[in-house]
C-alpha cells in the first residue's frame, strides 16, 4: 500500500507530517530521517483497529491481512 504524505517545516525547527487519506495521521521529528521513522509508527499506529469491542455474530469473519 503506498499513501501520500505531506511534510511541512515545523515553524520551531524540525518537521511535521501529515496523512490525508488517514484522518487524523500525523507525526513530527527534529530531523528528516526522526520524521521517517516516526511516520511509519504513526501510519502502523492510525491503521491499527482494535475490533474486538465492536459487536458482531457468530457467522462473521474476522480476518487479518497485510497491506
Amino acid at each position: 500500500m503506498k499513501v501520500k504524505v505531506i511534510v511541512h517545516e515545523a515553524e520551531e525547527g524540525g518537521y511535521w507530517a501529515e496523512v490525508p487519506a488517514i484522518p487524523g495521521c500525523a507525526t513530527q521529528g527534529d530531523s528528516f530521517e526522526e520524521l521517517l521513522s516516526s511516520l511509519y509508527e504513526a501510519v502502523e499506529g492510525c491503521l491499527a483497529i482494535d475490533i474486538d469491542d465492536k459487536p458482531h455474530s457468530s457467522t462473521d469473519r474476522i480476518l487479518k491481512i497485510a497491506v
